[in-house]
């Protein structure tokens, strides 16, 4: 069901105790005229702008405390917001909810370009959980154990000897006993979960759009399919379609009609982009073995991980562009490496191109463009300087 409306008013409808969970992602006080286009060139927007922070926050109780009557006793709400009014918006959550029930701040963090300033570069926003109740409907999900864990040992059973020291349990023939299946570790409250690619087919041009990664873990741990969600402030529907890829029944509410308008048009055509960083994990990504990154860490760079033909930049530009590294690899000969490296330097705009090479001696045929400075791997360069010494 949807609505155009304040969604106040359409709350004031529905009956007591009938909403399994409330997410909402409401203005965020940010004092700013959100917009933003889709791929079209069509621009949505709305205002996030208030008189007074004694005016957004009575606009915000009004609207929590509805939120609260109509939760099942079992329900649990979620309220997304940013570092303008997280603060407050924590104590009218006590104040409706109660302290008792509190339950998370959940951490969304991310990793986004944006224009340096002066401070810390914010990259996370705060979700905050609470429940109607005690007896709430909580779902576990499990995710996957870290490196570092030793699997070999948490798949067999422990026991507390007389000292209190954990110990493997062993049967009456002394063999160690095999632990229960493992489901994983539970997820905790700061979630890695990327921002919408701007080229996602999942991305709509609406402001402040969240991913359907983000929706769908709250849902999974706050309901079961066939429960019923509310958005109240549902924006570009996020939450709605999310709801109908999981099988749950869904209420959106926006006073926004181009929000209503995309949110028809989503839940048409449900789609979700899926993150290949989630998918692959951020190792799949790294590109250099040890030896590589031994090399560039003795610059002050920032390594490459994705290019063939440039491993690093120096820090420092040089004639106001970048300067790029690359390392010859075992398997190509200098020519090969330094024809690389030349093509990508072009492209990228460099000043010069330093190519690290494991030969010893050049062939003088070969043409290196002036602003190509060639050296050697460091372990090829101590070989060098003790020939030299040796040959005396």
């Amino acid at each position: 069901m949807l609505y155009n409306s304040d969604c106040l008013e359409v709350m004031k409808d529905f009956s007591s105790d009938s909403i399994d969970m409330i997410y909402l992602d409401p203005p965020f006080y940010t004092q700013r005229i959100q917009s933003l286009s889709d791929k079209n060139g069509r621009k949505y927007k709305f205002a996030d702008t208030w008189d007074s922070l004694d005016d957004y926050l009575s606009f915000m109780r009004v609207r929590i405390k509805e939120m609260k009557r109509i939760l099942k006793p079992t329900g649990g709400i979620f309220l997304h917001c940013d570092t303008s009014a997280s603060h407050y918006l924590r104590i009218l959550l006590d104040e409706v909810f109660g302290v008792a029930n509190f339950r998370s701040e959940i951490i969304w963090t991310y990793k986004r370009w944006s224009n340096s300033k002066k401070g810390l570069l914010p990259a996370h926003q705060t979700i905050f959980y609470y429940t109607k109740g005690k007896n709430y409907k909580f779902n576990i999900i499990y995710g996957n154990y870290s490196a570092t864990t030793n699997l070999d040992q948490i798949l067999q059973e422990r026991v507390r000897d007389k000292k209190g020291k954990a110990v493997y349990k062993r049967d009456e023939n002394g063999e160690i006993v095999t632990a229960k299946e493992k489901k994983g570790v539970p997820i905790s409250d700061v979630w890695e979960i990327p921002f919408l690619n701007p080229k996602a087919k999942e991305r709509t041009g609406y402001p402040t759009q969240k991913p359907i990664e983000l929706l769908e873990r709250i849902i999974r741990i706050s309901t079961d399919e066939g429960d019923c969600v509310l958005d109240p402030f549902c924006g570009s529907g996020t939450t709605l379609v999310s709801a109908k890829l999981l099988n749950r029944d869904y209420i959106g509410i926006d006073i926004n009609p181009d929000a209503i308008e995309i949110t028809k048009k989503r839940l048409a055509d449900p789609y979700k982009t899926t993150s290949i960083l989630l998918k692959v994990g951020a190792a799949a990504y790294r590109t250099k073995n040890e030896t590589e990154l031994s090399i560039l860490n003795q610059f002050e760079c920032d390594i490459v991980q994705r290019n063939k033909g440039i491993d690093a930049f120096l820090k420092r530009h040089y004639f106001g562009c970048p300067v790029a590294i690359r390392i010859q690899r075992d398997n190509e000969s200098f020519k090969d490496a330094l024809s690389m490296l030349v093509s990508a330097s072009k492209k990228k705009n460099c000043s010069f191109g330093i190519l690290i090479t494991y030969e010893k001696n050049l062939n003088s045929k070969i043409n290196i463009p002036s602003n190509i400075i060639v050296i050697n791997k460091y372990s090829t360069q101590f070989e060098i300087e003790l020939d030299k010494k040796t040959a005396k």
